[in-house]
């Protein structure tokens, strides 16, 4: 029983592992990828917005569907649509084709609460947060792995290495999803709330196409404002339809809860701190050392340097759980929350030094770590255990969104203070430590916020949750197990 345990947190992990570093590894490539294909600058971009409108888009349908149809199911199509996208784009003569392949893999979003939705079905209840916990953090490690990698894959194979690489984890994580699981008996039957998907999707489409566009464009073109309303009307309409169909594709009377909607606030902006990492800290490494603050290095080993931050995600992220075991998701959320204050903090004030930005990448890896498992261990702890898809499919919109608009912001801020020469001004960076920092203060706020031991037991106990017994480090009662989930 604990080998076919660890196999399933194996298979979990590498799916959740492929998604999240093909999200990230095409990014040092896009401009690599236009010339090889013949695309414009703008043109190219789409390789990175494709995947995400379909990510955002289609993570809350088929998080839905897992919980009324089983998990198990509804992953294993996720993977073959994630295998055929990663197929499609290593072999892809054209731009069109390679767009397409990235649309198929963006459908992967899910893979993340379908895994934890399975965990917590699946695995005795002591192990549930350090696995989640893992599970959540490799996706900030995945993101961090694609840009370390891509610099080399591209310089000694191609670009197309860049799809073939992952696509071997995506059939072993396959395999194992088709041999290696049964299905979680927890069900929540009914019906696809197909007006909801609909109106969600075009305000979805709507917000991230004007925030991915909204520096081609002009942030005062029609286009980006007008895109911009469109995705605010529409998503208070969503809200709105939600409230009144009988079986909506997201519960809002789950996000009324302090557990969730300050989770997802905390989702959205350490998702803008963390790509807002991966913009500045490889820019500023390959500017040349002649304008007195760059480092000369390469695409290579630029990303080398975001290695620290990895590995640090990789400790972190198991820690969170031991800690929410312990203590509850709030303690390593605040935690993670001031350690990304600190490592926006410090560049901000100093970035002249090699030792400042691997300072900032570790604390930023330990922040990152923390905060991401936390988050998903205090989702599980505020929702019933049917309705856990849709509420961690949400919080994983919420880190894409976030994602998008601090890689929108960030790249404002790089555009709009370049010198004569059109390479990025020393206060660009200056700026762009500076707001991601004061964007994750933020943060800190939104995990104080988060609800104390005893009153997030008793809204689980409330919610229907009863199978979350309160830790006795917590609440100081008898500790009582309420056996498998």
């Amino acid at each position: 029983m604990k080998r076919n345990a660890n196999l399933l947190v194996v298979y979990l992990s590498l799916g959740g592992l492929s998604f999240a570093v093909l999200q990230s590894l095409v990014a040092p490539a896009l401009s690599t990828i236009g010339r090889d294909l013949g695309a414009s600058t703008a043109d190219t971009s789409w390789v990175l917005t494709a995947y995400l409108l379909s990510a955002s888009v289609l993570t809350p349908i088929f998080g839905r569907l897992g919980d009324m149809i089983g998990k198990r199911k509804v992953l294993i199509g996720v993977l073959v649509a994630l295998a055929a996208g990663t197929l499609l784009a290593a072999l892809a003569p054209s731009l069109m084709v390679l767009v397409l392949g990235r649309v198929l893999q963006g459908a992967a979003g899910a893979i993340l609460p379908l895994s934890i939705g399975i965990v917590r079905d699946e695995l005795p209840h002591e192990k549930v947060s350090v696995t989640v916990g893992l599970l959540s953090a490799i996706f900030g490690i995945g993101a961090g792995v694609g840009i370390v990698a891509a610099g080399p894959i591209v310089e000694h194979l191609s670009w197309h290495w860049l799809f073939w690489l992952p696509l071997v984890l995506v059939v072993i994580a396959l395999l194992g999803a088709i041999f290696g699981m049964k299905e979680s008996p927890v069900r929540t039957p009914g019906r696809l709330d197909v007006l909801g998907a609909g109106i969600l999707s075009v305000s979805l489409v709507s917000l991230l196409l004007a925030i991915s566009n909204g520096q081609k464009w002009g942030w005062d073109d029609a286009k980006t404002a007008g895109l911009l309303v469109l995705g605010v009307v529409t998503l208070v309409a969503f809200v709105l339809v939600e409230l009144r169909v009988k079986e909506p594709l997201v519960d809002m009377r789950l996000m009324r809860r302090r557990g969730v909607w300050t989770t997802d606030l905390v989702a959205v902006i350490l998702g803008f701190a963390m790509f807002g990492a991966f913009v500045l800290i490889p820019t500023l490494l390959q500017l040349p050392a002649a304008t007195g603050y760059g480092f000369g290095k390469s695409v290579s080993q630029s990303g080398l340097f975001l290695l620290p931050t990895v590995l640090t995600m990789v400790v972190f992220g198991p820690i969170a759980g031991t800690l929410n075991r312990r203590y509850g998701p709030k303690l390593p959320l605040f935690l993670g929350a001031v350690a990304v204050v600190a490592a926006f903090t410090l560049p901000a004030l100093s970035h002249g030094a090699i030792w400042q930005i691997l300072a900032s990448g570790i604390l930023t890896g330990a922040g990152i770590g923390l905060s991401f498992a936390a988050m998903s261990n205090a989702i599980i702890e505020a929702v019933p255990a049917a309705q856990t898809g849709e509420a961690t499919s949400v919080n994983t919109i919420a880190r894409t969104i976030g994602s998008s608009i601090g890689t929108a912001v960030v790249a404002a801020v790089i555009t709009s203070n370049s010198t004569a020469r059109g390479l990025p001004a020393d206060d660009a960076f200056t700026i762009g430590f500076g707001a991601c920092a004061a964007v994750a203060v933020l943060a800190v706020g939104a995990a104080l916020a988060l609800p104390s031991a005893r009153k997030r037991h008793q809204q689980s106990v409330a919610a229907g949750v009863t199978d979350l017994p309160p830790e006795p480090e917590e609440l100081h009662v008898p500790f009582v197990h309420h056996g498998r989930r």
